[in-house]
């Protein structure tokens, strides 16, 4: 009987120690394992479920940086920038930091304060991120970005040639656009010479750039200086004839006040023989020819476009003015000339 007995106390205390084994708490997930979690929610743009798993990392490993960046990251995002910035600026304290997570927390700062339209701090940022590595891409890309944003074209001309020497890249029309809009500020100004300075500065970074060129011909306009004013718009309007609209009538009327009437014909033959297409130019070299009094010639002109662009609005309108010639009232004449004005300001043809 004892013997039974025993047998069945033993029995009693092997079912309570399963009930309170298989009762017992859960065993807690790996934190790396919640943490990848967190990085799959995120690329796959779940926020909140990537927001749990990370708050979950970070209550069991206080020390996990990544989540808390993560964290943060995903607070900016969701336009909570404040708390992103007071949980990117607590990890700056934590000791024995490496170099590497040290440049991601001020990438993380950098970013929450252009958020937050703080360029001045943001810049603080990026710049300690160069102090670390002077070649980093993305500091240098975003420093870039930020002077830009505050005009600041003397220093965006610098960084532009850092981050072309970084990438092992050429690009001299953008250092060179740079320079021109340093010289605008130049003009605002009246520092003219240091302006043409930078202008020719700009030509000769990047002779092919077309924007220089318009820019110094309105500057040695502006100085009476026509004859250098003409060369350098009609180096502008060879190197870009698709924005050549508003140059010409400038470039004739140059030409007209230093009496060289017969040059603008030259020139817009020289346009049309580059690119017969420019309608532009081929109604205003028919306004002169026109106002000359070579109607014929004039007349042929628009005849021999209109074979190749007889749907064009433009030279239909140039024609119905040349046939109106002989009206006697020159009304006609004016309003077809305000049409014309307004399709080449809107670029129609």
């Amino acid at each position: 009987m004892n013997i039974y007995f025993f047998l069945i106390l033993i029995l009693i205390s092997l079912t309570i120690f399963g009930f309170l084994i298989f009762r017992g708490p859960k065993k807690k997930q790996p934190t790396q394992s919640i943490y990848t979690k967190a990085l799959n929610a995120i690329i796959q743009g779940e926020t909140k479920v990537a927001l749990k798993h990370l708050k979950d990392v970070v209550k069991q490993d206080t020390d996990h940086i990544d989540a808390y960046l993560q964290i943060g990251n995903i607070l900016r995002e969701q336009g909570n920038v404040e708390a992103a910035i007071k949980i990117h600026r607590s990890l700056t304290v934590r000791p024995n930091l490496t170099k590497d997570i040290h440049r991601q927390i001020h990438k993380s700062l950098a970013l929450d304060y252009f958020r937050f339209n703080n360029l001045d701090r943001a810049k603080e940022e990026a710049l300690k991120i160069v102090k670390i590595n002077k070649k980093n891409l993305w500091a240098n890309e975003f420093l870039l970005e930020i002077s830009e944003e505050q005009n600041d074209w003397k220093e965006a001309s610098h960084l532009s040639k850092t981050v072309q020497r970084i990438k092992s890249s050429k690009d001299p029309d953008q250092v060179s656009r740079f320079l021109v809009y340093q010289s605008m500020d130049k003009l605002k100004n009246s520092q003219t010479n240091e302006a043409i300075s930078l202008l020719k500065k700009a030509i000769k970074n990047s002779p092919n750039f077309s924007l220089p060129y318009l820019k110094l011909g309105d500057v040695f306009y502006e100085e009476k200086k026509l004859q250098d004013a003409i060369k350098n718009w009609e180096k502008f309007v060879d190197l870009d004839p698709s924005e050549s609209k508003n140059v010409l009538s400038k470039i004739e009327s140059a030409y007209f006040d230093i009496g060289q009437f017969d040059e603008v014909e030259k020139f817009y033959d020289r346009i049309l023989q580059k690119n017969p297409s420019n309608l532009v130019a081929l109604v205003n070299l028919a306004n002169v020819l026109q106002q000359k009094g070579e109607y014929s010639s004039s007349m042929s002109l628009i005849d021999d476009a209109l074979m190749n662009n007889e749907d064009s609005i433009f030279i239909n309108l140039m024609k119905l003015k040349l046939s109106l010639k002989q009206s006697d009232d020159s009304r006609f004449n004016e309003i077809i000339d305000r049409i014309i004005d307004q399709f080449k300001e809107k670029n129609i043809s």
